[in-house]
Order: structure tokens, then sequence, then C-alpha cells
């Protein structure tokens, strides 16, 4: 099993086999699955994707129990439909998948997990904007997702992917980081030019915390996911582009590593600091939960344990 960067781009240049096949085969081996079954899992995947993507745009949009979350990715459908939009419609269109999806999974509908559930909207949205642009097929597109798992894959033996161990820099940092390596792969880049991508991605978001108002994945969870998505296309492009990462893939994942273990637990999915912390954040917690948490940041200060 691949356990670093460096490896698979050394692999890809002496087999001259794109990342995505190394990490069909391995999962091949792993799984003791032939090919075909492999693939099919993944298009599993893919279609959840689609079908989380599809259906926040329909209708009057998908909205969460809470009323936090929902309506956005609607309304960011019809924004882009007058034309005018800053970004340029490219970038939206990924934006608008990010929030499709994290809308999806707060109102309790079926998601993938790219690579948990409160990051899951970085690498569809990700994805779809490629696949348009480029024109991909749906074998193209699967290849993109192996792509992503592969550097998943490494940075969840090496570090973290839950905001509770790492915070968000754990979670869309590393599904940023993901899709702007795929993205690379699937415009013809380099093994060494998704590496460079991934590293741009990720470092980008370094520090990145973990603060659920009310300790659910909705605010700031979900446009985070869209933020995700801007960085990791502007990350591809950059390294397409021939610009290079001074700090290697690795060494960013170890320093992503290093900066979760020292966030305070407060800002790791604790719901205690951040936004969640905010009068505002902890009159929400009240009004959904029904009890007074004006004091829980400070007794919560009494019971911290050494990281």
């Amino acid at each position: 099993m691949y356990m670093a960067v460096s490896e698979i781009v050394e692999a890809s240049q002496q087999t001259g086999k794109p990342l995505s096949q190394l990490m069909i085969e391995q999962e091949m081996a792993v799984s003791d699955l032939p090919r075909e079954a492999v693939l099919a899992k993944m298009r599993y995947n893919l279609n959840t994707m689609k079908a989380a993507c599809k259906r926040a745009v329909e209708g009057e949009g998908v909205h969460s129990p809470t009323g936090l979350t929902g309506g956005d990715a609607l309304k960011l459908r019809k924004y882009r439909e007058k034309g005018k939009s800053l970004c340029g419609d490219k970038v939206l269109s990924g934006v608008q998948d990010a929030l499709a999806t994290n809308e999806v999974n707060a109102a309790m509908g079926v998601i993938c997990a790219t690579p948990t559930a409160g990051a899951s909207g970085t690498l569809p949205g990700v994805l779809f904007t490629v696949s348009k642009t480029l024109g991909l097929n749906e074998d193209q597109e699967l290849n993109f997702l192996f792509t992503a798992a592969l550097f998943g894959m490494i940075v969840a033996n090496n570090a973290f992917i839950a905001g509770a161990t790492g915070g968000c820099q754990a979670e869309v940092g590393s599904a940023s980081a993901m899709a702007a390596a795929a993205a690379v792969e699937a415009a013809g880049g380099s093994a060494q030019q998704s590496a460079d991508a991934f590293a741009m991605a990720m470092g980008n978001l370094l520090g990145l915390v973990c603060d659920p108002v009310a300790g659910l994945v909705e605010v700031p969870c979900v446009k985070r996911n869209a933020v995700g998505a801007g960085n990791a296309l502007i990350a591809a492009d950059m390294a397409l582009a021939g610009i290079g990462n001074i700090i290697p893939a690795d060494e960013t994942i170890e320093a992503m590593r290093k900066v979760g273990r020292a966030m305070p637990r407060e800002l790791r999915e604790t719901g205690l600091g951040g936004t969640a912390g905010t009068p505002t954040g902890l009159s929400i917690k009240m009004r959904i939960f029904g009890k007074d948490v004006s004091v829980s940041n400070e007794e919560e200060k009494g019971k911290r344990r050494p990281l």
C-alpha cells in the first residue's frame, strides 16, 4: 500500500501509469476484486454524487430540519443563469455543486463522504466543473475519483481527515487538496503536477478550524465546501501552468498533522469555539436544543486536558 505522495509520483514516473490506475490496481489487490467490480463500486459513488447535486437545485431545493441551511444552491443556480457573476460561470458551477451536496447532507439525504460527510461537497463540485469544461466521459470521471482517493488514503494514513482530530483543515482542507490533484490528472497534467496542486491546496487551508454552530454540520460547514472547491480549481490551474510548490506534499501533510495536534479542543468540532462560540452561535444552539448555553465556554475552560 502506498504511504507517501513521493511514492506514488515515483511509481507513476517509473511505470508510465497515471495515478488513477495505480489506485485501481491497489484496490484490486487489497480487496481481491476484479477490475470491473472495483469500477462498479466507484460508479455507485459517482452516481450518488450526481443525484445529490441534482436534487438540491430542483423544485424548492432541500432544507435541513433545523432550518439553518438549504436553498442556497438553488439561489446560486438562478444567479448563474443571469450571466453576470464576478467569478465566472465555471467556478460558480463548482460552488453550486459543493453547496448542493452539503445541503443534501444536512437535510439527511444520501451523499458520498469525500473524505467525510462534512466535506462531501468540495470534490464533486470540482469534478463536475472539470467534467463540463473538459468534456470528460464516465470512465474519466471515475479516474478522477480514484486519483482523489489515492491522495485521500495517504492523508488518512499519515495525518487525519476528521475535524474532531485535526480541525476543518483535515476535512475541507483534505478534500480540496484531493480534488486539486485529481483535476490536474484529468486535464492531462503529470503526477508531479498533481502533487504540487495537492500541496498548494492543502497549504492554503492550513489552520482552518472546525467550529460547527450548535455542533451541527451546517454552519459554517456548507459554505466552507464552496471555498474548498474554488481553492482546488485555483491550485490545479497554477500547477498546470507549471507553478510548483516549495514545500513537498508529504511535508505539507505532516505540517497539517502538527497544526491539528496543536489546536485547542474548542476548535476541533466541539462546537465551543470559533463561530460556534459567538453570541449568535450560542443563541442558535439554545433555540435548537432548548437550554441555556451562554456559559458553556466558561465551564469548559476548567475541563481542558493537555493535547
